[in-house]
C-alpha cells in the first residue's frame, strides 16, 4: 500500500520524497548505521519513480545525512564512522600530519539559559542549560579551548561522570549513548585576542590572537540541539573547509 504524500503545494516531488525520509529518521524508523530500504523499495511504496527516490536521496547523502556505499546500500550516517567523526573539527596542522587527539574536561555545570541561548536553542528564558567546558588536546598540546552548552531537558543523562567515562567525540557520545545524531552545523568565525583566563588555560599571553568558531548543530528535522564555542590556537594550525 502506498503512503499518501501530504506536503505543501508547489513543493518538488523529491523534497516531498525527501521529507518523508527524514522523518522516519526523526521518529528512530532508522538509527545511526543501519542501511535503509532500497530506491526500488522506496518507490513502491510511495508510488513514484526510482529516480525521484534517488534524487531525494542525493539530497541526504550531500548532507551527510545517509551515506551510499557501493555495492552494498546506502546506510544512515553515524559520527562512529572515520569519514564523518570529525567532520565538525576543520582545525588540522599546518603541516598536514595526522595528530593523536584528547581532551580533558574542565567544568560541567547546570546553569539557566540567557535570553540570547534561549533564542539560538529555541527554548524559554531561563530554562536549565548544561554548560561544559573543556580543552581539546592536539599532540598533548592544548589548542582549543570549548564551551559547550546543551538544553538540559533533552541531555538530561549528561554529567561529568559520563564525559570523563567516555573521554571521546561529544557527537558520537550523543548519538551512541543519547540517541541524538548531529546532522549540520551553522558556524560563525571571527578573530579574538585571549582573555586572562583563557590565555592561562592555553599558555599563551593575555591579548594573544585566536579563532573563535560559535556553531550551533542541528539534529533531524533542522532542530538546534547544541551551542558551542571554540577558541582555536592557530600559530601551527589553520581552519579547512573544502567547497563543493
Amino acid at each position: 500500500m502506498n503512503e499518501t504524500i501530504v506536503t505543501p503545494l508547489f513543493q518538488p516531488l523529491y523534497r516531498q520524497i525527501k521529507a518523508l525520509l527524514t522523518k522516519s529518521l526523526i521518529s528512530g524508523e532508522w538509527g545511526p548505521g543501519d542501511a535503509i530500504p532500497s530506491e526500488m523499495e522506496f518507490a513502491a511504496k510511495f508510488g513514484v519513480s526510482q529516480g525521484t527516490v534517488r534524487k531525494a536521496i542525493d539530497e541526504l547523502a550531500s548532507e551527510n545525512i545517509v551515506v551510499r556505499r557501493q555495492g552494498k546500500g546506502t546506510f544512515v550516517a553515524t559520527h562512529s564512522e572515520e569519514v564523518i567523526k570529525l567532520r565538525f573539527l576543520r582545525l588540522v596542522a599546518e603541516d598536514g600530519s595526522k595528530e593523536l587527539l584528547d581532551n580533558k574536561l574542565l567544568s560541567c555545570v547546570r546553569s539557566k539559559a540567557t535570553d540570547d541561548m534561549a533564542i539560538k536553542l529555541k527554548i524559554k528564558p531561563g530554562s536549565v542549560v548544561i554548560d561544559i567546558k573543556r580543552l581539546l588536546l592536539f599532540s598533548n598540546k592544548p589548542v582549543i579551548l570549548d564551551r559547550i552548552i546543551l538544553p538540559a531537558t533533552v541531555f538530561k543523562g549528561v554529567t561529568s561522570e559520563r564525559i570523563e567515562a567516555f573521554n571521546g567525540s561529544m557527537y558520537r557520545m550523543y548519538e551512541t549513548q543519547l540517541g541524538i545524531s548531529m546532522v549540520r552545523a551553522d558556524e560563525r568565525l571571527i578573530a579574538v585576542g585571549a582573555t586572562a583566563e583563557v590565555a592561562n588555560l592555553l599558555s599563551l599571553k593575555k591579548g594573544a590572537p585566536l579563532l573563535s568558531i560559535e556553531r550551533l548543530s542541528y539534529t533531524y528535522g533542522d532542530k538546534p540541539m547544541e551551542w558551542r564555542l571554540g577558541l582555536c590556537l592557530t600559530d601551527d594550525h589553520y581552519y579547512f573547509n573544502q567547497l563543493e
